[in-house]
């Protein structure tokens, strides 16, 4: 079977370059408008903590839906059948771990960062220095992948020279972020996420057409093609160990992702936060499913062969199935999404990361926590320019390499780094700051080291026949030893400091912004200006309230 009607690959369609031209201007308008309205170093970081619920949950699942979760799932599926549900498997089951028990605990300790939350009650500058390192790196590492899928998605739609591509990217993502803050970010999230939704279920309706809408016509045509052996494990899960390791990697991992966890701080209160993550699982489980069946659809009416006559990886199997099923307009409508998704997430990554360089860095261990809300504002916008020169440069740098395992590798440092350090500061007293970052170190290291004498990097891209490290991702080995380091380290170290303040931070989990609030009214303290969140309980000396002030709180 051979896939027909591609010949306008690579020449610029005046309908792909209309739908192009129309998203770009409607998000560029989107940022003149929030750049009036980003003025205060809150606006830039969480936009001012304003966004609704339902919002920053369309927002959440639009910076998680990533071109990998798009193209490359789409592509595994066609190629593989049932093995790419097993990372959609693993990118769902992670959200309902957010929202028990991330999100709220993350909006109450924190202001801006990931840092801000595990620096709560430890000595800051070690920890905000090793969580600022490792969230850069995993920061990066997302956005390369992101930047070269972006890249070769214009050259194959319009025949621009891939360095143009990325250049157009890059220039366009640094403008939302430079200029729109959060707020833009987050109105440039909410629109990728509704075209995705509805694009991806336009050509999922599309395929299923053929197979009188009803998917289990449409598995079992693949099986009678391909034979039973595309709804079962195939060779990406001959190793179960490594089918255990992924899975790990990919639940924790979304769990301490930086740029998805800054988004809790752009909703007003801990319900918000707990919210959106409820919106945002609904969309993101609904979106994979649909990807499933688009997957199957292209592995069907196109063909495994076809597929990877035009890209062995499969990644381009969403664009033909969009081609064959709607000619060159849908195609040009899927690759103005694709483009979308790629751009919002790279905005997302950006501002994670220069929130990063700007407030943990800058602000927090430079300037001891003393620099003007302008200069906080201005150190962010270079760091956003500086981030976005990086990401151009990687991009070309890492263009001929397959970079879809920095995706997975990203997931596995955030699963063995970020993950133990938030959840045992957070819900264990006797957590020391020598345990944290050495737990964050160890995590990560091993993570890198073990990922490159692992198979996809030894013989997947160097050549080699074997591998030193048997299995494909390391969160088997680098998750438990990470957390083992953190409580080994913390058992032999003392540090009174954090055990004592362990009590203030279960009051700041469960009660956040409420505590704040009744010393406001006990104390005729004015802070409720700065918004109650940004107040840490500690700087005002905070008791707990009477029982019964609290049950008459809640029930306001």
């Amino acid at each position: 079977m051979t896939v027909e009607g591609i010949e306008h690959l690579g020449k610029p369609g005046p309908i792909a370059i209309t739908l192009f031209l129309v998203f770009i201007s409607i998000t560029m308008l989107i940022t003149y408008w929030a750049a009036k309205k980003s003025k205060s170093t809150e606006d830039f970081y969480t936009a001012g903590g304003n966004i609704s619920g339902l919002q920053n949950g369309f927002a959440l699942a639009g910076d998680y839906m990533s071109a990998a979760s798009f193209l490359g799932i789409c592509g595994l599926v066609a190629l593989t059948g049932f093995d790419g549900l097993i990372y959609l498997v693993g990118w769902v089951v992670g959200w309902p771990l957010l929202l028990f028990f991330v999100a709220e605990p993350l909006r109450n300790l924190g202001k801006y960062t990931l840092a801000d939350a595990v620096a709560f009650r430890l000595n800051e500058r070690p920890v905000r220095i090793a969580t600022a390192f490792s969230s850069l790196f995993i920061v990066i590492l997302y956005m390369i992948a992101q930047m070269v899928g972006g890249g070769k998605l214009i050259e194959m739609m319009f025949g621009l020279p891939y360095d143009a591509a990325l250049v157009l990217v890059g220039s366009a993502m640094i403008c939302y972020v430079l200029f729109g803050g959060m707020l833009a970010t987050t109105w440039v999230q909410i629109i990728k996420a509704v075209m995705l939704l509805t694009g991806g279920f336009i050509l999922a309706l599309m395929a299923l057409s053929h197979f009188n809408y009803n998917p289990l016509e449409l598995f079992a045509e693949g099986a009678r093609i391909y034979g039973d052996k595309v709804l079962a494990p195939g060779p990406l899960t001959k190793n179960p160990w490594d089918v255990v390791s992924l899975a790990l990697a990919l639940i924790l991992g979304t769990a301490a992702l930086p740029h998805i966890l800054m988004r809790f701080y752009t909703v007003p209160d801990s319900k918000q936060a707990r919210v959106s993550v409820l919106y945002a699982s609904g969309i993101v489980g609904t979106f994979y499913i649909l990807t499933f069946i688009i997957g199957f659809g292209a592995m069907v009416l196109l063909g495994q062969e076809a597929i990877q006559s035009i890209d062995k990886a499969g990644n381009v199997s969403a664009l033909l199935l969009a081609n064959h099923l709607g000619g060159v307009g849908f195609l040009g409508l899927i690759a103005a999404i694709a483009f979308a998704t790629i751009l919002a997430v790279v905005a997302g990554l950006t501002l994670s990361g220069a929130a990063t360089l700007s407030h943990d860095f800058w602000v927090k261990i430079i300037k001891k926590g003393v620099a003007s809300p302008k200069e906080q504002i201005n150190v962010a916008r270079l760091a956003t320019l500086i981030l976005g020169a990086l990401s151009i440069f990687l991009g070309i740098v890492f263009k001929k390499q397959n970079v879809a395992f920095m995706v997975g590798l990203a997931f596995a440092v955030a699963a063995s780094s970020n993950f133990p350090a938030l959840v045992l500061t957070t819900f264990w007293r006797r957590c020391t700051t020598a345990g944290v970052v050495s737990s964050m170190i160890v995590g990560s290291v091993s993570a890198l080291v073990l990922i490159y004498f692992s198979p996809t990097v030894q013989i997947d891209i160097l050549g080699h026949t074997t591998a030193l490290f048997p299995l494909k991702t390391p969160g088997l080995v680098s998750i438990p030893l990470s957390f083992i380091t953190a409580i080994v380290v913390s058992l032999a170290t003392n540090d009174k400091h954090a055990v004592d303040r362990f009590s203030l931070v279960k009051r700041q989990i469960h009660l956040g912004e409420f505590v704040v609030k009744h010393r406001e009214l006990a104390h005729g303290e004015n802070i409720v200006t700065q918004h109650p969140q940004m107040v840490p309980t500690s700087e005002i000396g905070v008791q707990t309230p009477p029982e019964e002030t609290i049950d008459e709180g809640a029930k306001a």
